[in-house]
């Protein structure tokens, strides 16, 4: 299992992200650094590295999967109802 499992939960999005870094082929030097960075271009986090912007602190109160739900919904024009989560692969499928 992934070690990014240890992050599932709400307010872990910074760990979780830099953790994803790190288990790359080929990780950054600073797998932290990295996902501020990420977040930053996102408009997540604020420039000072520390901080989540509005958006961010919305994103960082929701859990991994919650996280998931909401991108594959607004991809697929689906409702999360009609969506079931794989923790193991953070892929989120249709029901049939």
């Amino acid at each position: 299992m992934p070690h990014t499992t240890k992050f599932m939960g709400s307010g872990q999005l910074l760990d979780r992200l830099a953790e994803q870094m790190r288990t790359q082929k080929n990780p950054p030097k600073d797998p932290r650094a990295t996902a501020i960075a990420i977040l930053q271009a996102r408009g997540q986090m604020k420039e000072d590295g520390k901080t989540f912007t509005a958006e961010g602190k919305t994103r960082n109160a929701m859990t991994a999967e919650e996280r998931a739900m909401d991108r594959a919904s607004k991809r697929t024009d689906a409702p999360q109802s009609k969506m079931i989560y794989n923790p193991k692969t953070n892929r989120v499928t249709l029901r049939k």
